[in-house]
């Protein structure tokens, strides 16, 4: 399935899409991860991080216009897209964000283009398409923040419930939403695993017959390769040979 995570920072989106990824790659699936258009880039190297920090506003603006318009395609035209934030977290960032001077962020998002990033992949008519808004209680989040703080934090404690309700709207207001395509996911008592199942169990309405089939079949916990006798495919567990039994 081709997926949209949205939520404010510390509901569990990136967790949620390690678990995803894990999961289609242990079943041989292609996937193409995304998570990386928070400010500054997490995928970039440390001192590529520091240094997009210090860009000025009108880089930084042109860079995210850009790369969220190239993920337009990217969702077109890849299997098990899983992309984090996206224009929605754009969007708040840059409202709530854009003249902190302490803040990554800029000013002036371009608002006007939000519903055309979604009506350029609506047009494609892709069946798999799936919106998911993470949420999470302001307390939960408060204690995430507080326990596992993040090296570049954008949210600040004051600003949780806020900003937690402009996500609400913000996805309210999608096309994908209006489409049909939403789930959302309260990770607030669950574990990591507990809010990856309600996730699969939720999309089953939006997904493929292929992917449903792919789901239900039994694969080896551990690391296993397929094999074919007299044409029946099998999936068996990997043995590790030792060198002395090799030699």
């Amino acid at each position: 399935m081709r997926c949209v995570f949205v939520g404010v920072e510390y509901a569990g989106k990136s967790t949620l899409i390690d678990l995803l990824s894990t999961y289609y790659r242990h079943r041989a699936q292609p996937v193409h991860g995304d998570d990386h258009f928070t400010i500054p880039d997490s995928t970039l190297s440390a001192e590529s991080r520091e240094l997009m920090i210090g860009f000025p506003n009108d880089v930084k603006e042109r860079m995210q216009r850009m790369q969220i318009q190239y993920h337009v395609e990217v969702i077109r035209n890849y299997a098990n897209t899983l992309i984090s934030g996206w224009h929605i977290e754009e969007a708040i960032y840059s409202e709530f964000y854009g003249e902190d001077e302490d803040s990554p962020y800029y000013p002036r998002y371009g608002y006007r283009q939000q519903r055309l990033y979604e009506s350029q992949v609506l047009e494609t008519r892709l069946p798999d398409v799936v919106f998911i808004h993470v949420k999470a209680t302001e307390e939960a989040i408060r204690a995430r923040m507080q326990a596992d703080p993040h090296q570049y934090q954008i949210i600040k404690d004051a600003d949780i419930g806020r900003l937690l309700d402009r996500f609400s709207e913000e996805v309210d207001r999608s096309l994908f939403t209006d489409k049909g395509r939403l789930i959302e996911l309260d990770t607030t008592t669950k574990t990591p695993e507990e809010s990856l199942d309600e996730l699969l169990g939720a999309s089953e309405r939006l997904i493929t017959a292929g992917e449903v089939a792919m789901r239900a079949i039994d694969v080896p916990a551990q690391e296993y390769e397929v094999l074919y006798e007299k044409g029946v495919r099998r999936m068996l567990p990997k043995t590790s040979v030792s060198p002395e039994a090799g030699s």
